[in-house]
């Protein structure tokens, strides 16, 4: 770990290459968020933007040998960087989600993959513990119609399998998980 790059600091758009060596599993190549944040095996979502390779590869150590590993080596390079015109002067395209999710915030939305409503809200860090699983919003604006809500029960699309209620997320999508009310 100590040959990391140690000089230039990781930024949204680059792709970085994660390799965990004790799991014994090849190195896992993503692309770093708008957010500034890479998904880690075994850990979820860490800052990566402002880092370097082997500042981040010590952060996710440390990270690492507090409950999965007695030592971890964590080997981080920086495969592509992209061209300036290509991350910075395009917007990039996102999607938004708040409520009762464990990581609200703004997610990239991949040009070359689809994203649904449950994926999305799995890149959240799934529903914080009173979510309610079934009035789930999307806000959405469209050009005929405006802004429009629509409501989608996703307990049905993840626990009863129902794949055609799991809709499409769009650039610009504001996902909306309410708090379940309780009666009592």
């Amino acid at each position: 770990m100590e040959v990391l790059d140690s000089n230039k600091p990781i930024q949204p758009g680059y792709i970085v290459s994660i390799r965990i060596r004790e799991d014994g599993k090849p190195a896992e190549q993503q692309k770093v968020a708008v957010t500034g944040e890479v998904q880690v095996p075994y850990i979820g979502l860490v800052r990566a933007a402002g880092r370097t390779c082997k500042d981040l590869a010590y952060t996710i150590k440390r990270d690492l040998e507090k409950s999965f590993f007695i030592s971890a080596t964590v080997l981080i390079t920086i495969d592509q960087i992209p061209e300036t015109d290509s991350i910075y002067s395009k917007e990039m395209e996102t999607y938004t989600v708040f409520g009762f999710v464990l990581k609200q915030g703004k997610y990239d939305l991949p040009a070359t993959e689809d994203v649904t409503i449950s994926q999305a809200i799995l890149r959240a860090g799934g529903f914080a513990q009173f979510a309610d699983k079934k009035h789930v919003r999307i806000v959405r604006s469209t050009p005929s119609q405006g802004e429009k809500t629509i409501l989608v029960d996703v307990e049905s699309i993840m626990v009863k399998g129902q794949m055609q209620k799991d809709i499409y997320i769009r650039k610009n999508d504001v996902l909306i998980i309410p708090e379940k009310t309780v009666n009592f």
